[in-house]
């Protein structure tokens, strides 16, 4: 139904200037295929609720393996797949734009990575 879950974290060091999010699937038969990404969530951002559309304000949405800029939820062909979400709190703003990949992002975020977190569900069609 490609629903995100809601999700919420603590701890976010002191200096973070922005919050960056990546949920992906090492499992795909095609390797790493990624669900969602979002970067530049001001540092006050603990949260997002289930099914959010609109992110907080100042946030970017990237662009997804699915090639659209929202969260898209697990399909996996068979058995049982790893979904990460992975949290990162990062001491600068990215100057990528809107649709940036999750490469991208990894690039951007080399050296402003202040702490990062993961949370790991599984998945399977029933």
């Amino acid at each position: 139904q490609n629903i995100s879950p809601q999700l919420a974290w603590t701890g976010v060091p002191a200096g973070t200037k922005s919050i960056a999010l990546i949920c992906d699937d090492p499992d795909a038969p095609v390797g790493d295929w990624v669900h969602w990404v979002v970067f530049n969530m001001p540092a006050a951002t603990n949260a997002l609720a289930e099914g959010v559309r609109a992110l907080p304000a100042g946030s970017r949405k990237g662009t997804n393996d699915f090639r659209k800029l929202d969260y898209g939820g697990p399909c996996p062909p068979g058995g049982v797949h790893r979904y990460y979400f992975k949290i990162f709190a990062l001491d600068a703003q990215l100057s990528l734009g809107e649709g940036a990949t999750k490469a991208q992002l990894l690039k951007a975020m080399e050296g402003p990575i202040l702490d990062q977190g993961a949370l790991m569900g599984r998945y399977r069609r029933q």
